[in-house]
């Protein structure tokens, strides 16, 4: 219950006013419910003859007496006058209306502190998932490799939907039912405070019986979050593999996978169910068990010679008692629920607490363009401990050059150019732009630099508009239009059903792969950086849609500092430099022609590739 605690302060905050609006109604109807059986019991003894005593009305600025005695006093008056007045029949009906008054502004009260705490429950649930979802944006690249995108996936539905349920569900039950408690208990030592003793010595026993049974509870919950995690990864593994599985017929493998994923989480949802079902039965025998030994109890008190308590007084007690029993219920329950929602907070926590090395400097220098060069120097990376990628290189990319970058697979090229943009850090050595560490810049004024065109395009379910204007704010329709026509992209968008306003698809499945990678030209161009990283941008393309590649990259290069990454030596072969890397080094750097002269390894590519 501590890091329940914890974790509500963390989030209800914001919503004080909430809480405190359903404390209020919440403690309104309690004291409306105890006063309609406090009021209605004993004049139903007056009517009923129990009661044979006659009531004098006494001034309510009467000295010597109580306030509460003349209040008790006079309503017996003013139930013996209705009596003598209007008889039996009517009284009763009058008695009943008063409680249908009661009753009505009680379950008045009730319904307003529910939905109070409507914007309360919705809210959390809101702030959590943006947390989420911002925290997820923020992570560096490298989170999202150890990661699947299933499991995260799972964690923003499932795990979130499960803290709605099981935990802001609870917090009602935890506001209401103390209020219960207390007004309910105080009732009780008030009637009859040698029962309430004997109730408070035996519901102690009763509360450490649940408890046993409600604590693996959490522990089978992770289990089950955990195997729903598994269950949605292997969805977004067959929606994003479904070309693959098909052209290998492998439709039954992946079916018996996702069958046993399914198998597996079905048997942990139904070990916590079945745990979770028995809060009711349990709390219901139990609950009955102490009424009657209360029942017993009173009776032997009422049996004796000197009772303390009389048998109209006992009913009422046992009706206060059996008004306490529904608010246990739901601490039952709540001692059930909120370890499911404890168990998917501490998933989400996974996600929220992870580290973020990638960081912004507390005083960040100034960095508007890029005036001399790009500098690393000396620079090396790992991955993890103990396996380094890139060893020692050290290149200078002057303003207004073109670098290419080649090698074989696994070289290190496309590390090398995702720690510019600080996709991750060095672990050795330092990136300079214009003699500024790329560690000492704002990452947003450092990436606003940096124009990427990747291998793969990567397109969002949207218009070729907003695929275009991405990342661009206020960008005017003519700059987008001008933008696709240097990327050779403008004549394919006119000629499709909506023209700009036409959706791609999902990543743009309705486009060819020449269609795709025009749009993300046009949307490096819209951005218009100083810095431009070309990772192998033509590599998946057949010649016709090479060359029109090819002549929007020529467009979009010129006057741009370039870093190029090619496995088609051809597109590269008029670089101002191009560095050859092996097993993370650069073994070899000069042009194309001062290259093919030396015949070392960037001949032997070349070669290769000629035949």
């Amino acid at each position: 219950m501590k890091d329940f605690f914890r974790v509500m302060r963390k989030y209800v905050s914001p919503y004080k006013a909430y809480l405190a609006g359903s404390l209020f109604f919440n403690l309104l109807s309690a004291l409306l419910n105890v006063f309609s059986f406090i009021s209605v019991i004993p004049m139903l003894q007056l009517l009923f003859g129990i009661d044979q005593n006659r009531y004098e009305f006494i001034p309510w600025e009467a000295a010597g007496m109580s306030a509460k005695d003349i209040a008790i006093n006079n309503m017996y008056w003013y139930t013996t006058q209705l009596m003598d007045n209007y008889g039996a029949a009517t009284t009763l009906l009058l008695i009943g209306l008063f409680l249908v008054v009661t009753t009505f502004l009680k379950t008045g009260c009730y319904f307003a502190s529910v939905a109070v705490m409507v914007p309360l429950r919705t809210g959390i649930v809101r702030d959590i998932r943006r947390q989420v979802y911002h925290k997820i944006v923020s992570l560096p690249l490298s989170f999202f490799s150890d990661e699947r995108k299933g499991d995260i996936i799972a964690r923003m539905s499932g795990d979130v939907s499960e803290i709605e349920n099981s935990i802001t569900g609870s917090l009602e039950m935890l506001i209401k039912n103390p209020i219960l408690l207390v007004c309910y208990f105080g009732v009780l030592i008030y009637t009859s405070w040698q029962l309430t003793i004997f109730t408070i010595v035996v519901l102690p026993i009763m509360g450490w019986m649940m408890g046993r049974i409600g604590r693996k509870l959490k522990q089978r919950s992770l289990e089950a979050q955990n195997k729903w995690s598994e269950t949605m990864s292997q969805l977004e593994e067959t929606l994003g593999g479904m070309r693959i599985i098909k052209a290998f017929t492998a439709e039954r493998k992946m079916t018996r996978r996702f069958d046993e994923a399914t198998d597996d989480f079905r048997n942990a949802a139904s070990r916590v169910s079945i745990r979770q079902s028995s809060a009711h039965p349990v709390s219901e025998f139990l609950g009955t068990t102490l009424i009657v030994l209360v029942l017993w109890y009173g009776g032997t008190l009422i049996f004796s010679d000197h009772s303390p308590i009389d048998a109209p007084t006992f009913i009422f007690y046992m009706i206060i008692l059996y008004s306490i029993i529904q608010p246990l219920k739901d601490f039952s329950k709540a001692s059930y629920s909120i370890p499911k929602g404890m168990a998917s907070i501490e998933r989400v926590n996974k996600i929220l607490l992870a580290p973020n090395p990638i960081q912004s400097p507390a005083h960040p220098k100034p960095l508007e363009g890029l005036n001399s060069a790009i500098e690393f120097r000396h620079v090396s990376f790992a991955y993890s401990q103990g396996n380094p990628v890139l060893h020692d290189v050290s290149l200078t990319v002057e303003q207004g050059k073109t670098v290419a970058l080649v090698g074989q697979s696994g070289s290190g090229k496309s590390t090398l150019v995702d720690l510019l943009p600080r996709y991750h850090d060095v672990t050795g050595g330092e990136i300079l732009i214009d003699g500024i560490n790329v560690k000492d810049v704002s990452v947003t004024d450092l990436r606003s630099l940096i124009g990427n065109v990747n291998q793969e395009a990567i397109l969002f379910n949207d218009t070729f508009y907003n695929n275009i204007t991405f990342g661009v704010e206020s960008a005017t329709m003519d700059e987008v239009i001008a933008a696709a026509k240097i990327a050779n992209a403008h004549d394919f968008i006119m000629e499709s059903e909506h023209g700009y306003d036409t959706k791609v698809g999902d990543r743009g499945c309705r486009l060819s792969g020449g269609q795709r990678q025009r749009i993300s030209i046009a949307r490096a161009i819209l951005k218009n950086p100083a810095i431009l990283i070309l990772d192998e941008a033509t590599s998946a393309l057949d010649t016709e849609s090479e060359r029109l590649v090819q002549e929007a990259l020529e467009r979009l290069m010129k006057t741009r500092t370039t870093i190029a990454i090619a496995h088609r030596l051809s597109t590269i072969r008029h670089a101002d430099e191009i560095c050859v890397l092996y097993e993370g080094r650069i073994v070899e750097r000069g042009t194309h022609e001062a290259l093919l002269k030396l015949g070392g390894y960037y001949k032997r590519l070349n070669d290769m590739q000629q035949l």
